[in-house]
């Protein structure tokens, strides 16, 4: 039995923790089949607790609170049922960060005018053991001690509702810090806060008008004595080269205008060109220690072709659509220009920058001259693929360096079939540049924003390829904290665009309900659950008074299913389905998942409260828009998928009628997608719940426009917005909404998580697994793997014959459970069973064999006779 070091909430660093009491996790390795943890012992620096129990993840702490900048050795150790104590785990060092406003003692300073360099100076004259820096900024910046950067943070402090949360960052520096004088220094830009956001023109300054810096350098000395140095009236700023710097519309960088020394003690400022700060009031109750990673620079690409445009422009091809920016060498006389422009495609040879709508997502560097330079820019980033690049930069040394939220990847998946296998990759690559610090719906144009409804088709997918919890969890905060008073979720979060994202949306204003859900079934976050209830309810009691004494919702603007691909171009939420089908659908759905939010909680009155409504607004639903023979209103694939996973069919004849209608409308639609943004993610569960999992791998595995596979067979390397953005014909899609990297329509993922390779959580965090494989659509073969908040698990299978459904051949599945859960099991032919930890391997009869014909030795169930081979592996 081995035991890891123990994590604190969410963090992958417990540096500079925002919690007094952290939920600790850890996991367990061992070889030993159907391995349970009996019993823990934490110790906490001198301090030890033991515990009866079984649980490992999220476990309460223990001990006092931790106070501010309190640091401890954390390490656990674990008793297996039989009775024996594994070794300790390796330690973990746990320190809180700054707790409370009172313990920051710098103020926020800001230049005066348009300056982006600032600095302070201090002096050390005793022998440092520690030092810790806490930083912030309203706007976006670099840090610098003694001419080093501090960290490998991009576009800190990242994106937050910044008027209720900012985020500040807990960085080690005693590595940095010299005898004698010592300099600290920070590059402002400015990032969200000030720069432009939002879509037709969007506006600036939507926090602020003013960029500032908060830092504050706590030493601590060999003698146990302690010195803090922040930032205050002492500090200056001063002109730099960065000339400009926005989100959508790029960087310019004059090096000739580069300071040097900066942001180190030798050569002193210069009072001529170094002025005052002045300091500013911002309330310091707003400040949060981060729940989840930073932003980093998480890989490069080189082009894999360099193009010449009908123009005459150099292109760059990097073969995968990213988010990120440039790396360049160029070398020139002073003065001279490198322009960088950023395409997700090409149109008639040229970059499609008309997509970008008004972002300029243009870089500029101005060379000083007398040798190779190396930029690369630093306050902005870009959704590209291809690059123009002009003036004297070597084409062959660019590199597109990958930015995004540095999430640990926890799940993977392949099959036989390479496209399905490219789509699930097209999948992660949307991800990972669509979560930059938060889930946005774009990575490329004057857009860029937090929508609800995209995360909340998405969040599934996104929970098993990466641990994305504690970036999920700051913007969860964001969203309760922009909740409006009437309990109304704006359709973006962080809320830029004022009034009109403030109302009830159904699909997306839902996200405040159901994407914590999704958190507490796949990381068994109870406490995250706790936290956002409040919301929950609100939002849930607005729409049932929305809804009135009818419980239809009726009323207001509604999205629909965005994005049918019968929706004309211009009319994106025309589609096949009656909007008050879709809201009343989710009306009883949200209320049914708080009912059941409250069960965990343990909040009986709210329970039955919420159960109530769900049941009426079920009935309501049914009695209004369902048929007797179960025909729902529109006569949709996406009705139907919602009526179907939703449970708004009361009666088992309509549910089986819904389910082989919907089959027929897939069939008549020559099993091309029919459903957009909020039916897709959702039909192929429900034609596999209704027995016609056929259909659904026809409908995965369809490649004429429109569906999942298409984009594919066109070269797409994201997932995109529209069905068509790239038409048959090679052209792209003239509607002015056109991205190419929209991660929503990516929600078919978890689908294959769950269904084809057969890999899901049949309790809360994979406590205990389900492993249920439904081969088919042609596949000999699927796999997926999850690093669970218990260990890594896995569920796999493989035809024996060379072709799916030979009917000499047999279905072989393994999986992986890992220590201290279990897995239900449901194979083809065989009644359910259960199986503990360890490395299983099944054989049953393949797709076409007859179940009486055998494989190994029969296992009676219910007088008829299935063949299986069950045990453990190693």
């Amino acid at each position: 039995m081995h035991v890891t070091a123990p994590r604190a909430e969410h963090r992958t660093d417990p540096l500079g923790l925002g919690e007094s009491r952290p939920r600790l996790s850890w996991t367990t390795a061992t070889d030993r089949p159907g391995w349970r943890q009996s019993a823990y012992e934490i110790e906490a620096g001198t301090e030890r607790f033991t515990a009866e129990s079984a649980e490992s993840v999220l476990v309460p702490w223990p001990f006092a609170p931790l106070t501010s900048r309190q640091r401890v050795q954390v390490r656990v150790r674990v008793r297996s049922a039989e009775g024996d104590w594994s070794g300790w785990s390796p330690p973990a060092a746990f320190e809180a960060g700054l707790l409370h406003p009172a313990d920051w003692s710098a103020r926020f300073v800001s230049p005066p005018a348009d300056e982006h360099l600032l600095r302070g100076d201090f002096t050390v004259r005793q022998a440092v053991t520690a030092a810790r820096l806490h930083v912030t900024a309203l706007g976006v910046y670099e840090a610098e001690l003694n001419g080093v950067r501090v960290g490998d943070h991009v576009l800190a402090p990242g994106w937050t509702s910044y008027h209720h949360r900012l985020r500040y960052q807990t960085f080690d520096v005693t590595g940095l810090i010299r005898p004698g004088p010592n300099t600290l220094g920070a590059v402002l830009a400015d990032g969200w806060y000030r720069g432009r956001l939002g879509f037709e023109g969007g506006a600036t300054g939507i926090y602020g008008d003013r960029l500032a810096l908060l830092a504050q350098l706590e030493l601590t000395f060999a003698d146990g004595g302690t010195r803090t140095f922040g930032t205050g009236p002492g500090w200056r700023c001063a002109a730099g080269p960065l000339i400009a710097a926005s989100i959508y519309d790029g960087e310019t960088h004059d090096a000739r205008l580069e300071v040097p020394g900066w942001s180190s003690p030798a050569p002193p400022p210069d009072p001529a060109t170094w002025r005052p700060v002045e300091v500013v009031e911002h309330d310091l109750a707003t400040l949060v220690a981060p729940t989840g990673p930073p932003v980093r620079r998480t890989g490069e690409l080189a082009p894999v072709e360099v193009l010449t445009s009908p123009s005459g422009r150099t292109v760059l091809d990097f073969g995968q659509n990213l988010v990120g920016r440039l790396r360049i060498t160029a070398e020139g006389a002073a003065g001279e220009r490198v322009v960088l422009r950023h395409a997700e495609v090409l149109e008639e040879g040229e970059p499609a920058t008309r997509l970008l709508r008004t972002a300029a997502a243009t870089d500029v560097y101005v060379l000083r001259g007398g040798g190779p330079e190396v930029w690369e820019p630093r306050f902005t980033f870009h959704g590209f693929r291809y690059a123009s690049v002009e003036g004297p930069a070597d084409p062959g040394l660019v590199r597109a360096v990958v930015c995004h939220t540095d999430m640990p990847r926890t799940g993977r998946f392949e099959c036989s079939d390479p496209l399905v296998e490219r789509l699930h990759e097209n999948a992660v690559w949307s991800m990972r540049g669509n979560f930059l610090d938060l889930p946005t719906d774009c990575p490329q144009r004057d857009e860029r924003l937090g929508w609800t409804g995209d995360l909340q088709v998405f969040a599934p997918t996104a929970a098993f390829l990466y641990d994305c919890a504690g970036l999920l969890e700051s913007w969860l905060a964001d969203v309760a904290a922009e909740q409006a008073p009437s309990g109304a979720v704006p359709v973006a979060v962080p809320n830029v665009l004022g009034e009109r994202s403030a109302f009830a949306a159904a699909g997306w204003g839902d996200a405040i309900v159901l994407v914590p859900w999704t958190l507490y079934r796949r990381y068994g976050d109870a406490g995250l659950l706790e936290r956002c209830f409040p919301a929950m309810c609100r939002y849930v009691d607005h729409v049932a008074e929305l809804a009135g004494p009818s419980r239809l919702w009726t009323e207001g603007y509604q999205f629909g299913d965005w994005l049918d691909p019968a929706a004309p171009p211009d009319r994106p939420g025309a589609g096949r389905t009656p909007k008050e089908v879709v809201a009343t659908a989710y009306l009883a759905h949200s209320a049914g998942v708080l009912a059941r939010a409250a069960e965990v909680l343990g909040r009986d009155a709210e329970r039955e409260r919420y159960q109530a409504l769900a049941a009426a607004v079920g009935e309501a639903f049914a009695a209004a828009y369902v048929r007797p023979e179960g025909t729902v209103l529109g006569d949709s694939a996406t009705g139907y998928a919602l009526a179907l996973t939703f449970g708004l069919l009361p009666e088992p004849g309509q549910r089986e009628f819904a389910g082989r209608r919907l089959a027929e409308v897939i069939a008549e639609g020559g099993h091309r997608i029919a459903t957009g943004f909020l039916g897709t993610p959702l039909v192929c569960d429900a034609l596999t719940e209704a027995g016609q999992v056929a259909t659904a791998y026809r409908l995965l595995l369809q490649r004429e426009c429109p569906s999942w596979l298409y984009a594919v067979t066109m070269g797409g390397t994201t997932i995109w917005e529209r069905w068509d953005s790239l038409r048959p014909d090679g052209t792209v899609n003239l509607g002015e909404m056109t991205s190419f990297n929209h991660y929503a329509l990516g929600a078919v993922a978890d689908w294959l998580h769950r269904c084809v390779a057969g890999l899901a959580p049949a309790a809360p965090g994979y406590r205990r697994l389900l492993i249920r494989p439904r081969p088919g659509g042609g596949l000999t073969r699927a796999r997926a793997a999850l690093r669970t908040p218990y260990g890594p698990a896995e569920a796999a299978w493989r035809l024996d014959g060379e072709q799916a459904g030979e009917l000499d051949g047999g279905l072989e599945v393994t999986a992986v459970v890992p220590p201290n859960t279990s897995a239900l099991v449901h194979l083809p032919g065989a009644e359910p069973f259960e199986v503990g930890s360890g490395r299983h391997r099944w054989t049953v009869p393949g797709p076409g064999r007859p179940s009486g014909s055998g494989l190994g030795s029969g296992l009676g169930s219910g007088g008829q006779s299935h063949r299986l081979i069950g045990g453990l592996l190693g």
